[in-house]
């Protein structure tokens, strides 16, 4: 198994890397901003549920799914990406107002984890990362199974904390906001997916 120093500089690692503001982040916050922390906790929810399902994918069969993205990246890339540009559009001309908490209340909180999951799967290279950054950490000549979990495990508690203390903060700070100011937010994080997508169609495969 791992050392301690390798768990701990792993933890370090994605611990940095998750607190980087990406597409993820933008729909948590604009949807505990618009809709209430419940929203942005449900959102988050459905993220993790997602990276958990990733990390499935890295653990259990990872050559077979490797070998089918190697042959289908540019096509679930592209769907991806416009997925992405899609919802940051919706976000960035949707016009906010008082009535928007009450509809995201009566929204079904399927629809909010469906949300954060699908924006998680939108992005392809999640995967691929996942499954280039975790066997540098894996001590050659043992089990691999038990650290990917391990890892996996780890990856998947900072991920939660990151997401949900974003949905915690953005629905803390809802009630001191106004609505010009909530409806900047929606529009920022809009962008910031529309700009993810973007980059994401554009980008190569490393």
């Amino acid at each position: 198994m791992p050392t301690l120093t390798t768990l701990l500089a792993f933890a370090l690692a994605t611990a940095i890397a998750g607190a980087v503001p990406g597409p993820t982040v933008a729909v948590v916050v604009a949807n505990a901003m618009r809709f209430g922390t419940r929203a942005g906790v449900l959102t988050a929810l459905g993220a993790e549920i997602a990276v958990l399902t990733m990390l499935g994918v890295v653990a259990f069969g990872l050559e077979a799914v490797m070998a089918f993205m190697g042959w289908a990246f540019e096509w679930i890339k592209l769907l991806g990406a416009t997925y992405l540009v899609y919802i940051g559009w919706r976000m960035f001309a949707a016009r906010h107002h008082p009535q928007a908490v009450d509809d995201g209340r009566r929204r079904q909180r399927s629809g909010f984890v469906l949300h954060g999951f699908l924006v998680v799967w939108s992005n392809p290279k999640t995967l691929l990362f996942l499954g280039a950054f975790l066997p540098h950490f894996i001590v050659p000549g043992e089990p691999a199974l038990p650290q990917v979990v391990l890892l996996g495990a780890i990856t998947l508690v900072l991920a939660t904390a990151n997401d949900f203390g974003y949905a915690l903060m953005a629905g803390g700070l809802k009630s001191v906001m106004t609505e010009a100011r909530t409806r900047l937010v929606t529009r920022l994080s809009g962008l910031v997916l529309m700009a993810g997508g973007i980059w994401l169609a554009l980008s190569k495969r490393a």
